[in-house]
């Protein structure tokens, strides 16, 4: 999809982009300054490799504040991106024959790093009617002596789905009597959340689990900061060392310059965060509105991040797969990704993190290709 895509722009061809999850809204102005007023003082030596004082402590303040996490600077790492965390703690846990549960659809990562720490993946699949959540009872029947890990998305990529407080309580409940399980509780969608009330996640909605959960957040979706590849994970102490260990030895300490952004990020006004949930809102609601009146497509609507996983089901007699529908709508100026590139059902992912404008011709084009 990306060859053919780069191809078609070498050829003068309009390319509308909505498969990259990333906001297009500038980083905030205040963290910027902060770049480059750690640029004038020098800041470009090496940092203690899990991150330095000052971050972690920022992050220990963004967990609390925006989590409701109570955690300390001591349990927090930094790493190159939150898809580093991940990395690290699957590494550092699993062995050849351990199992690790996914909801699918999935982000396409979680099961490779998986399966390069060893691991077999077993999906824990979940429908569009079902909210793409799974249930207690699903997790139950899937957990055997093998399973090492549960991965937990909320708000999801590529779905959009959140779980409430009451579905995570229900999902403890059978953690309880599977002590061997860790859970991955992947939360850096959190501030984009577009239902009322407070985000919830595991290690608050069941504390007495916080030993066996690793929380993932960061600035990335946040703060419009991907490039800076600033993520941070919480979690219990041993499983912080290991991870810091690893970590140790494949990067070392994440750039200063970005590190120094981050602080800024957690600790700067994040009043920002209003608007940009609206806009994000408003995007959302124009591609489900225009989506579904497409005939064979058919998309809930996301509760979080800024994806639309949409269904496209009654058009497969017309494609191949589902790989042959995105190139097919590449071929008319835009670029999606194919649902089973994230082990779902035939269909795509769309990204509305671009402008409105862009959208709106986007949109119009997949109408076009398919009608």
């Amino acid at each position: 999809m990306t060859d053919r895509a780069a191809a078609l722009r070498a050829e003068g061809r309009d390319i509308i982009s909505l498969s990259v999850g990333e906001p297009d809204f500038a980083m905030p102005a205040h963290v910027a300054d902060a770049v480059r007023a750690a640029l004038d003082a020098g800041d470009t030596k090496y940092t203690p490799v899990a991150g330095t004082a000052r971050l972690r402590q920022a992050a220990a303040l963004h967990f609390q504040r925006d989590l409701g996490l109570a955690t300390t600077p001591e349990q927090v790492i930094i790493s190159a991106g939150g898809k580093q965390a991940i990395f690290h703690a699957l590494l550092a846990t699993l062995n050849p024959g351990d199992e690790v549960l996914i909801p699918a659809p999935w982000w396409v990562s979680y099961p490779e790093i998986a399966r390069f720490a060893g691991a077999e993946v077993v999906a824990l699949k979940t429908t569009a009617a079902g909210g793409f959540r799974i249930i207690a009872e699903q997790l139950e029947a899937a957990i055997t002596p093998q399973t090492r890990w549960l991965l937990l998305n909320s708000p999801g990529n590529p779905t959009g789905a959140v779980y409430s407080a009451d579905e995570l309580a229900k999902i403890g409940a059978v953690l309880d009597r599977h002590p061997q399980v860790l859970v991955m509780s992947d939360d850096i969608y959190a501030p984009l959340r577009y239902g009322s009330g407070t985000h919830a996640t595991l290690a608050v909605v069941c504390a007495h689990l916080a030993e066996r959960v690793l929380t993932v957040s960061g600035v990335s979706k946040s703060h419009a900061m991907t490039g800076l590849r600033i993520g941070v994970a919480t979690g219990p102490a041993w499983l912080i060392e290991a991870m810091a260990r690893l970590q140790s030895h494949s990067s070392g300490n994440p750039a200063s310059l970005s590190q120094a952004a981050a602080v800024a990020a957690f600790e700067g006004p994040q009043d920002f965060l209003a608007d940009w949930r609206e806009r994000f809102r408003a995007r959302r609601d124009l591609c489900v509105a225009a989506l579904n009146a497409v005939p064979g497509l058919s998309t809930p609507v996301p509760e979080g991040a800024f994806y639309c996983m949409v269904d496209a089901a009654p058009l497969q007699g017309r494609f191949a797969d589902d790989q042959a529908l995105c190139l097919h709508l590449l071929e008319h100026g835009v670029a999606v990704v194919a649902a089973s590139a994230f082990g779902g059902d035939f269909g795509f992912r769309i990204s509305f993190a671009t402008d409105e404008d862009r959208l709106t011709e986007a949109l119009r084009r997949i109408a076009k290709a398919l009608t």
